[in-house]
């Protein structure tokens, strides 16, 4: 069941969630890190890869502490719903750790998993009233929240803000292009190693995937997601995992932990 606990637009109910005020110090893009005992720059932010890999590597020091003013740290379980459809958005977030499940959903109730989202990527869109999608919490995951007002301002007036997210949002069309290619021409043991190499190459934003060619990761669908997702049955999604396994492409371990031993192979199955 899933359990509402706090929204993007900033809608509360009831929560029982971890709360950390972020003071954000920073460099500028493209400068060399500091050094976690000798840098001026609070924990909390030296440990944010969003602030390196993501929008807040555009900012200058100023604009990182004038964000810093009004941002937010907040844990969440699995399955918790962060926006709905249709609803309006006052709250725009960096996604510090796990994985954000994007779904649309017809008149008649019927849903469709429509995208993935990976730390340190941006959650929500600029400049729009209303969520066009359902965000979920597809496995426990930390958001950095700022008010929508505050990034849109800074939008206007830093260029290089604007171009990392129109960077991110550039890659997420390349992905869903992938996603029409895997969805309407893959068979179903590709469909599922493309999905397994994308979350290989996602899920941990401190690894950078061209440096190793082994990888583990908890799971952060269920197999009827992962159904949903790649337009397949559950028991093909169980089928074609049992013949990945038996076959030493992957390997389980308490039915959720994946360990790849050669991404290489993995990516050859994908047809990628």
């Amino acid at each position: 069941m899933i359990t509402r606990i706090v929204s993007l637009s900033g809608v509360f109910q009831y929560a029982d969630v971890t709360i950390t005020k972020c003071k954000c110090d920073g460099v500028m893009a493209g400068q060399e890190r500091l050094d976690i005992h000798n840098s001026s720059i609070p924990v909390v932010c030296q440990a944010c890869e969003a602030r390196h890999k993501g929008v807040c590597g555009a900012m200058t020091p100023d604009e990182l502490q004038r964000l810093s003013r009004h941002t937010t740290i907040r844990r969440h379980p699995a399955k918790t719903l962060l926006v709905t459809e249709e609803e309006p958005i006052e709250t725009y977030a960096n996604l510090l750790s796990g994985v954000v499940k994007l779904s649309k959903t017809l008149a008649d109730g019927r849903q469709q998993i429509v995208g993935l989202q990976f730390a340190p990527d941006f959650v929500g869109r600029p400049f729009q009233k209303e969520s066009q999608v359902c965000a979920e919490a597809a496995s426990d995951i930390t958001l950095c929240y700022f008010p929508k007002t505050i990034i849109e301002g800074m939008l206007k007036e830093q260029p290089e803000l604007e171009r990392r997210l129109l960077r991110q949002a550039l890659g997420e069309l390349d992905e869903a292009r992938d996603l029409m290619l895997t969805l309407g021409r893959k068979t179903a043991e590709e469909k599922l190693a493309s999905f397994l190499y994308m979350i290989a190459r996602h899920i941990d934003p401190t690894i950078d995937p061209h440096e190793t060619n082994t990888t583990s990761f908890d799971l952060p669908l269920t197999r009827t997601d992962i159904a949903d997702f790649l337009g397949l049955t559950i028991e093909t999604v169980s089928r074609q995992l049992t013949k990945m396994r038996k076959s030493d492409v992957i390997r389980v371990e308490n039915n959720r932990h994946f360990l790849i031993p050669d991404l290489e192979r993995l990516k050859e199955i994908s047809g990628s």
